[in-house]
């Protein structure tokens, strides 16, 4: 299979004005797991096409993933992204949000490089999966203000699906498109994006409070100090008693603005997931998804691109970053 890394590292940044474009290669110099393009290229090839063919559509989605990614760290003022300072630690948020747009923009650009007729095809895809992420984020922000027991388990399944698992899903569908496969094949390698988006995302929110900083490559226990209604927290709240929901209620309330205050609302709110048995509940969900993922897969014939992709598939439920 064709190796991304080295199309993305040719990418030029090195444009006037600095200010705008530093910024650009140095949130794709880092890398992270390059995951979409992968599936896009897989995907391609899994179907019968030139896995050549389908790099543009595989850099327009890492480059808006990473666009993104920009605009989430500003809105979550993270400061740590892969393991080192985020775009907009390093850069300021106002160079953050608009270095993030300039990429909204390259991402488009890529496809420009397909013929009217694939256009056509990939250009809704695209836009489609692009506000999607969109409604995803603004779901994400809602629930930080809603009360809990607004927020039911399926609506946080539903918010996960827009904004990580259509990512994943067009990147396969683009692929599939690219290769010139057929519309089951599309609905197919869709449905298993979807899957393994879900499990991705709920093992993110079990990193986020159980791995290890040095391998996730940013902060643990942002999601708790943020108040966030991740899996975890759901889960620990639907197998707790109305004691234990009004405990868990108030250790989320904890202050967290000093490191002292953070430490302490982490420990306590982990001791309760622990007691609520929340990260298996979790594990549940991941191996259910992949599962579904990996059943769906089980469709097409044998081959490398299938075997890689069901390796990815399995890796979710053991991977530390």
């Amino acid at each position: 299979m064709i190796d991304i890394r080295p199309y993305i590292a040719r990418l030029d940044w090195h444009r006037e004005p600095q200010g705008l474009y530093a910024p650009i290669d140095y949130a794709l110099a880092e890398g992270g797991k390059r995951l979409r393009p992968t599936l896009a290229l897989l995907a391609c090839q899994l179907c019968g096409g030139d896995a050549e063919k389908a790099v543009p559509a595989a850099l327009a989605l890492e480059i808006f993933h990473n666009f993104t990614l920009l605009h989430d760290d500003v809105m979550d003022h993270a400061s740590v992204r892969r393991g080192r300072p985020s775009v907009n630690k390093q850069f300021g948020d106002n160079t953050a949000i608009l270095s993030g747009d300039e990429m909204l923009i390259e991402a488009y650009k890529q496809l420009q490089h397909y013929e009217p007729s694939l256009l056509a095809q990939l250009l809704p895809v695209f836009n489609k999966m692009a506000s999607e992420v969109c409604e995803g984020q603004q779901y994400d922000m809602d629930f930080e203000t809603m009360a809990d027991e607004q927020v039911s388990k399926d609506d946080y399944m539903n918010m996960i699906r827009l904004k990580t698992s259509v990512l994943l899903a067009a990147a396969l569908q683009m692929g599939v498109i690219v290769a010139g496969g057929s519309k089951q094949q599309q609905e197919d390698l869709y449905a298993f994006g979807i899957h393994l988006g879900l499990a991705f995302q709920i093992q993110d929110d079990v990193l986020d409070v159980y791995g290890d900083e040095r391998t996730f490559g940013k902060a643990i226990g942002g999601d708790i100090c943020e108040g966030k209604k991740t899996y975890l927290f759901l889960a620990a709240r639907d197998n707790a008693s109305e004691e234990e929901k009004v405990l868990l209620r108030q250790m989320m309330a904890l202050p967290s603005a000093m490191a002292q205050e953070r430490k302490h609302k982490i420990e306590q709110v982990t001791l309760l997931y622990n007691r609520l048995r929340a990260r298996e509940e979790a594990m549940k969900g991941i191996e259910y998804h992949t599962t579904q993922a990996l059943n769906i897969l089980s469709r097409f014939p044998q081959q490398e691109a299938r075997q890689t992709l069901e390796q990815l598939a399995q890796q979710l439920l053991t991977r530390q970053s």
